[in-house]
């Protein structure tokens, strides 16, 4: 485990915090986006919500996204691991996020990036074996804005800043 000069070392007795999850979504590596993103929606009736030749994200109706289908670039991410991340969706405000971004750093755990998805804010890292997950912050609460949002966006992901709480 690697350590920081500017992450303040745990004081004896002291606990870090824990995530409190409400809701998740998946991201799947798949051969073609849009090719798939009509599946879910012919098969499961899923509703597209976003596409470009990248992504599609799809919906169940209510959140923004279940399920964002993710163009795999290389055969080695297709059947082998076949998800891209698993985004939890953390009870709180964005203090809390990054208090949980901190805890993260605490612990040495690897961070690949922090974006704004402008609907939220979310954390990407990975565990041991190199899955990605995201703590995923809620900006927007409303499920009908936050559609909105993506699909005004289509599904940004852009990198954002994201100073750690250490108390």
């Amino acid at each position: 485990m690697t350590t920081r000069p500017d992450i303040p070392p745990l004081q004896p007795g002291q606990r870090l915090p824990v995530p409190r999850v409400q809701r998740t979504h998946v991201a799947l590596y798949v051969r073609d986006p849009v090719t798939s993103g009509r599946w879910y929606a012919e098969v499961l009736g899923m509703e597209q919500v976003a596409s470009e030749p990248r992504w599609t994200f799809m919906s169940f109706g209510q959140k923004h996204h279940d399920i964002a289908l993710i163009k795999a670039q290389t055969p080695a991410e297709l059947g082998t691991i076949g998800l891209q991340h698993y985004g939890l969706e953390i009870a709180g405000d964005l203090d809390e996020l990054r208090r949980l971004y901190g805890m993260l750093l605490r612990r040495g755990v690897p961070i690949v990036k922090i974006t704004d998805h402008k609907a939220g804010i979310g954390v990407y890292f990975n565990d041991p074996d190199g899955n990605r997950l995201e703590f995923f912050c809620e900006r927007e609460h409303d499920d009908a804005e936050g559609k909105r949002l993506m699909t005004q966006y289509n599904a940004a992901s852009d990198p954002i800043e994201l100073q750690p709480l250490f108390d």
